[in-house]
């Protein structure tokens, strides 16, 4: 089976990629690294993955894996109207996954329209690739921001959501309109995966993890928003992947419905006080803190009702606190300070 990842050089897409790697699929893998975050980190995700620098940095030039056989990496921005569908005939996909996007709720205040082209434009794009090239099966990020300022615990994908707060929250309801409409005009199968707080090692520069370890780490105070008084559905990295793969893999009782939603997360929300204290336990430092007000576009909670995505894929996260916040610091260190 030859499966599209979007987004592979990114922090999701890479994981993936690994974990169906070594499944035995066959792999391409596109993104356009763009400079949001380091560019470097990408770069060395990609290395793992068997892709040089000197490969990657190329628009459109097929980079062949020295790790793997089985992987293909193609620099890549979902706006490329003229290329994508060029991708799209000579590989003949059996699946795609989705998940390159602009991300970041606070980034999307600065520079909406990075947003709109990516995740709007580049979506679209990606959906009438897969109309016109017979894809089985499109799955795709989408994120627990959509759910706003829902006060109804845990959040489910039964609640009311046309109130987003971010224009990146709005940018993913539009991607699950968008794929539910192709869904029924089309009979493709799409499956949109609310993702909740994802963390661990390879993360993402601009997510709390990495803010405030690098921070702690090097003697440099954390913003804490909203006086600390918030909590997140924090979910490690390799359950996260375990269950996109589960859903990329498992013919299920929800195959007659050629459009699915589910949330993925550990359903486990944790208080950020006690994530900033699983990381000072960890390093053997005090964080320097400095309270800052509630953000716009920040929620105080976020809870995955995960009790679907268990029933049709067995889905079953397992990584404590603890032990997530100890492997992301045991890889920054290595990454960072060797």
């Amino acid at each position: 089976m030859k499966i599209l990842i979007t987004g592979a050089a990114g922090f999701i897409g890479f994981h993936l990629c690994r974990k169906l790697l070594e499944e035995g699929y066959e792999v391409v893998g596109i993104d356009n690294i763009n400079d949001y975050y380091d560019v470097n980190l990408k770069y060395g995700r990609l290395k793992e993955l068997g892709i040089s620098k000197d490969q990657a940095k190329n628009y459109h030039f097929k980079a062949l894996s020295n790790v793997n056989e089985k992987f293909i990496f193609v620099r890549m921005k979902l706006e490329d109207r003229e290329n994508l569908p060029k991708l799209f005939k000579n590989y003949k996909f059996d699946i795609v996954c989705n998940l390159a996007a602009q991300a970041g709720v606070r980034y999307s205040l600065e520079n909406p329209e990075a947003y709109i082209d990516s995740n709007i434009t580049g979506f679209l794009n990606i959906l009438e690739c897969c109309r016109h090239n017979k894809i089985e099966h499109l799955v795709y990020a989408s994120s627990s921001s959509i759910y706003g300022q829902n006060e109804k615990v845990p959040f489910s994908t039964e609640d009311n959501v046309d109130h987003p707060i971010s224009l990146y929250a709005a940018t993913k309801k539009s991607n699950e309109l968008m794929a539910h409409t192709y869904s029924h005009l089309y009979d493709f199968k799409t499956t949109g995966l609310r993702f909740f707080t994802v963390y661990g090692p390879w993360g993402r520069p601009d997510m709390a993890m990495f803010l405030f370890t690098d921070a702690i780490i090097n003697n440099k105070p954390i913003k804490v928003f909203n006086n600390g008084d918030l909590e997140r559905d924090f979910t490690y990295i390799d359950d996260i992947v375990e269950g996109v793969y589960k859903v990329i893999n498992k013919q299920n009782q929800s195959d007659n419905n050629r459009y699915s939603l589910y949330n993925i997360g550990n359903s486990k929300p944790v208080k950020l006080m006690s994530f900033i204290e699983a990381i000072e336990n960890s390093t053997g430092k005090k964080a320097i803190k400095q309270m800052y007000p509630m953000q716009p576009g920040d929620v105080e909670k976020t809870w995955a009702d995960t009790t679907q995505l268990k029933t049709d894929f067995n889905y079953k996260p397992n990584t404590n606190i603890k032990d997530g916040v100890q492997s992301f610091i045991n890889w920054y260190k290595s990454f960072y300070q060797n």
